[in-house]
């Protein structure tokens, strides 16, 4: 028996139900919808998000420059983690039971965006060989980027 899981997390279920609601008939389900368009993060006045990276790992003999390489590395994951926060997070799961024993237990994730406006907050050695980037992104910019989104989305159907 093998089992196969598909969870879509963020926008997705948004998403699929705006793609309808563009007719007059559809303002009345759009109003329904509202509130997941209007998450737990928009309480807030911005997003704060937190990359990392090590140093040693870096591709580079040179120390400096596996500092830099470092610094960049955190930079990218601290905009990833906004990603997520904005889009949310598209999660694929694969389960295989066997004879009711889980045989193999596997998930990849993935997140899709376009982040711009974000304020570089610090950039910072945390511990002897790791770097970390934090970055903030207002809420006017998170409703901007997810009404592009919804937009491109929605043409996409049409």
């Amino acid at each position: 028996m093998k089992q196969h899981l598909t969870i879509t997390l963020g926008l997705g279920l948004a998403l699929a139900c705006l793609a309808g609601c563009q007719s007059p008939a559809g303002a009345h389900a759009r109003a329904e919808i509202d509130p997941l368009l209007a998450p737990m993060v928009e309480k807030r006045d911005t997003l704060t998000a937190t990359g990392y990276a090590v140093i040693s790992v870096q591709g580079h003999r040179n120390p400096a420059q596996q500092r830099l390489l470092a610094i960049r590395a955190s930079k990218l994951d601290a905009y990833r983690s906004l990603a997520e926060q904005v889009y949310g997070l598209r999660m694929d799961s694969n389960v295989t039971v066997a004879d009711m024993v889980v045989q193999s237990d596997t998930f990849r994730s993935r997140v899709e965006g376009v982040i711009y406006g974000a304020t570089l907050v610090s950039i910072a050695p945390a511990g002897d060989d790791t770097y970390e980037t934090t970055l903030t992104l207002d809420r006017a910019i998170v409703r901007d980027l997810r009404a592009l989104y919804l937009g491109q989305m929605v043409a996409k159907t049409h």
